[in-house]
């Protein structure tokens, strides 16, 4: 098996089935006119997007709000050297709407740290990407 055997492009419908698997991810931004990278808890809503709760003061927020992002998750087993990574690329905007607010408080992710003043922000998922890598093993 080569290399490029062991990865297999996955189709946007798997994409989003994975990413509803696993409830850490990483928003990959700009701070400071440089690349960071930040884990945080997530959850997808009904329309596929990506859905944060943090401190409504987060240097996230400030970072983010109104512009391109992306956002990764995987799951991988060392032991069987398989798994999958998904990227989810789009515009990130923070949820202001009353309405909305209130219904993601219902149904949307729930922080791991304690919040004085939530606030949603939601990755619309324009483009996702993902692939997947079956056992390559004896690779090395």
């Amino acid at each position: 098996m080569s290399q490029d055997d062991a990865f297999h492009k996955l189709d946007r419908q798997e994409c989003i089935r994975l990413l509803a698997k696993v409830p850490v991810g990483r928003v990959v931004y700009t701070r400071q006119a440089l690349p960071a990278v930040l884990p945080v808890n997530f959850r997808l809503d009904t329309d596929s997007s990506v859905l944060l709760r943090t401190s409504s003061d987060s240097d996230l927020v400030r970072a983010i709000d109104g512009v391109v992002v992306a956002f990764e998750a995987d799951e991988f087993d060392a032991e069987t050297r398989s798994g999958w990574s998904v990227v989810v690329t789009g515009r990130a905007t923070v949820v202001t709407d009353p309405a909305e607010h209130e219904r993601l408080s219902h149904v949307g992710p729930t922080s791991w740290m304690p919040l004085r003043n939530a606030a949603f922000v939601r990755i619309e998922s324009e483009m996702v990407t993902g692939r997947d890598l079956r056992g390559a093993l004896g690779a090395e």
